[in-house]
């Protein structure tokens, strides 16, 4: 069976286009791709995990006070059973909390990216929380670079097209299954909205990707590695050259169906201004351009958030 390959970073600096070449077919292929080599320093992955479970450890009242109605969670706390997969029946079973980027209040980007929030019951939150989301940040700019290569765009191409991206850092609890008859998926099958999704301490079983062939592919990371996957906005500016490829998260078949599971994947979000229009070398006669009309990301972004019924 296929599988989701995992690069080494670092051969971008020491055998850049052989990196860039299999960095480029696997995101042809899957849409994903595991990242390691990145040096993001494995004390804040698990102090930040640890801060997370205490934060979603507290009692129910103590998390809504950090649950903003009609904000689409775009910041704080969304309780249990709130999101919905496109087209699913069921909602998720998980509870979450947004960490966005701290821009300044004058910023012509306010109106649409709020302050954060930060949970004063667990004090070391806010540095582990905004540490995780600049490292994964700055990691998602590096693997941006390696994209626009491939593509046959400058390296820094993306770089002024998501430094006031409206990227979200998401820490996620899905509780223990406790009855046996409720649907089997922690989180229904879907597709990222925004440019690229970078997923640390992927280590918990559960994650699948749908492959070409219609069959689930189960992803775990051994190691460093982090997940990154495409989204809905970079497909659809690259014309489909890089799929935003399904995926779900399952129970395990096993005594882990009974266990929580975390994670913390980084969604990383263009400016909202961006035009999401196909890319000029995305377009060929083989691959026609797919889209007729003009679409900023934040524009994007409202219309996937009223269909996944968080606005």
């Amino acid at each position: 069976m296929k599988n989701v390959p995992t690069l080494d970073i670092r051969r971008y600096d020491s055998d850049r286009d052989a990196f860039v070449a299999e960095l480029g077919a696997a995101y042809r292929e899957f849409g994903f791709c595991c990242i390691s080599g990145h040096g993001i320093d494995p004390a804040l992955v698990d102090g930040a995990y640890d801060a997370f479970k205490r934060f979603f450890a507290l009692p129910a009242e103590t998390k809504m006070k950090y649950h903003v109605p009609g904000s689409g969670g775009a910041r704080g706390y969304t309780p249990f059973k709130v999101e919905t997969a496109k087209d699913s029946s069921y909602p998720d079973l998980k509870e979450f909390w947004h960490v966005g980027r701290e821009i300044p209040r004058d910023s012509k980007f306010a109106d649409v990216m709020p302050p954060n929030l930060w949970p004063e019951e667990v004090p070391d939150f806010k540095a582990y929380g905004y540490g995780l989301f600049e490292a994964l940040d700055q990691l998602g700019t590096r693997v941006l670079r390696a994209l626009a290569l491939h593509i046959g765009l400058p390296e820094s191409y993306f770089e002024d097209k998501t430094d006031q991206g409206n990227s979200i850092l998401r820490p996620i609890h899905y509780p223990p299954i406790t009855e046996d008859n409720i649907p089997n998926v922690r989180a229904g099958a879907h597709e990222d909205i925004n440019f690229i999704t970078l997923l640390v301490g992927a280590s918990a079983e559960g994650l699948e990707v749908l492959t070409r062939e219609g069959q689930w592919l189960p992803i775990t990371t051994r190691g460093d590695a982090i997940v990154v996957n495409i989204g809905d906005m970079l497909q659809r500016l690259t014309n489909h050259v890089y799929p935003s490829t399904t995926h779900r998260v399952v129970n395990p078949q096993n005594e882990n169906a009974r266990k929580p599971r975390y994670s913390v994947p980084f969604f990383l979000h263009p400016n909202p201004d961006v035009v999401l229009d196909p890319l000029p070398q995305c377009v060929t006669p083989d691959n026609p351009s797919r889209y007729d009309t003009s679409m900023t990301s934040h524009e994007y972004l409202m219309q996937r958030l009223r269909e996944i019924k968080l606005i």
